[in-house]
C-alpha cells in the first residue's frame, strides 16, 4: 500500500493544510474519496487510519486532512497545538478549505490522470465535516457522490442565544472545555458574525435540495449524543433520493475513540466504511 502523510498544500488565510494519501498500487484507476473531520477532529483522530486503509484495500485513492484552522500544525496535525488559529475557525473557511483539497486534486502533478478518476469524486464528511461536504456538493459539480456519517443538518441553531450570545459579544471569545485535551477552546465572535454575513451559502438544507438524485448516502448512530438522529432524517426528507441508513446501538463516533489502539475497526464502524464503500463502488 502507497501511504502519503502530511503532505502540505495551501489553506486559507494564510494557513495551510496538512493531508495523507492512502492507495494500493494496480492497473485499475482508482476513484478518488476525499474525508473531512469534524469539530474538535483531526485527520488522525481515532481510527481513522483504519478507516483510509479499508478504503485504500477496496481500490480507492482515500485523503484525509486537517482543516487549515482545526488547531493542529504542519509540525504537530494531532490535537491542538494551535489555539489562534481555532479560535479564529469559521464555516466558510472550512468550506473554502475544502474546495482547495479538490482543486488540489484536480491540478496536482501528483495524482497522474492514468492512474486516478478524477472524475469520479466522492467526500465523506463526518459531523460538522459532514455539513461542510454538503455545502460544497450543492454547488460543486466535480463531486460525484456524497456520505455522511452522524452529519449536521444545520448551522444557526448550534450557536448560542439571547444572553450567552450577548456575553460572547461583550468579550469578543468564548470557550469550550475539550473534554479529552483538558484545553480550553477559544472561539471569537468573528465565527458567528461570518454565519450572519454568509448565512445563505451556509445553508446545509438548501444545498442539500440541490445534491443531484440518487448520489446522497446518509449514516448515522440510532444513539448519537452530539447530533441528533433527527438532523439525519431531516436530511433524507429535503433530499428523497437519498440513502438513509441507521445504524444501530451505537453513537456519534460508530464506537471508535481517541486513541485507537486495536489494529482493526469497531464493528460499528466496520459497518459504516462497508456501507460507504459499497455506495461508491456501485
Amino acid at each position: 500500500m502507497k501511504i502519503i502523510k502530511n503532505h502540505v498544500i495551501e489553506g486559507s488565510a494564510e494557513k495551510p493544510i496538512v493531508l495523507d494519501l492512502f492507495w494500493k498500487e494496480s492497473f485499475e484507476k482508482k476513484p478518488v474519496v476525499i474525508f473531512c473531520h469534524g469539530y474538535k477532529g483531526f485527520k488522525d483522530w481515532g481510527a481513522w487510519e483504519l478507516v483510509a486503509k479499508s478504503f485504500a484495500e477496496a481500490g480507492f485513492l482515500f485523503i484525509k486532512f486537517n482543516f487549515s484552522h482545526n488547531g493542529g500544525t504542519v509540525e504537530n496535525p494531532i490535537d491542538f497545538p494551535d489555539l489562534e488559529a481555532f479560535g479564529k475557525n469559521t464555516y466558510t473557511i472550512e468550506k473554502n478549505d475544502l474546495e482547495n483539497v479538490i482543486d488540489w486534486v484536480h491540478l496536482s502533478p501528483l495524482l497522474k490522470e492514468n492512474v486516478f478518476d478524477k472524475k469520479n469524486l466522492t467526500i465523506i464528511g463526518h459531523s460538522r465535516g459532514g455539513g461542510v461536504a454538503l455545502l460544497q456538493a450543492g454547488k460543486d459539480s466535480r463531486i460525484t457522490k456524497i456520505i455522511t456519517w452522524a452529519a449536521i443538518s444545520d448551522i444557526g441553531s448550534r450557536f448560542p442565544k439571547e444572553k450567552e450570545l450577548d456575553i460572547w459579544k461583550t468579550n469578543g471569545v468564548r470557550f469550550v472545555k475539550n473534554g479529552r485535551t483538558k484545553q480550553d477552546m477559544p472561539h471569537e465572535y468573528g465565527f458567528y458574525e461570518d454565519y450572519l454575513q454568509n448565512e445563505g451559502e451556509l445553508n446545509i438544507l438548501e444545498a442539500t435540495k440541490n445534491i443531484a438524485a440518487n448520489s446522497l448516502l446518509i449514516i448515522h448512530g440510532e444513539n448519537d449524543e452530539a447530533v441528533s438522529l433527527h438532523e439525519a432524517q431531516t436530511l433524507h426528507q429535503i433530499n428523497p433520493s437519498s440513502q438513509l441508513e441507521i445504524i444501530l446501538n451505537t453513537g456519534h463516533t460508530f464506537g471508535s475513540k481517541h486513541p485507537w489502539e486495536l489494529d482493526v475497526l469497531p464493528k460499528a464502524l466496520k459497518t459504516v466504511v462497508e456501507l460507504s464503500i459499497g455506495f461508491v463502488g456501485r
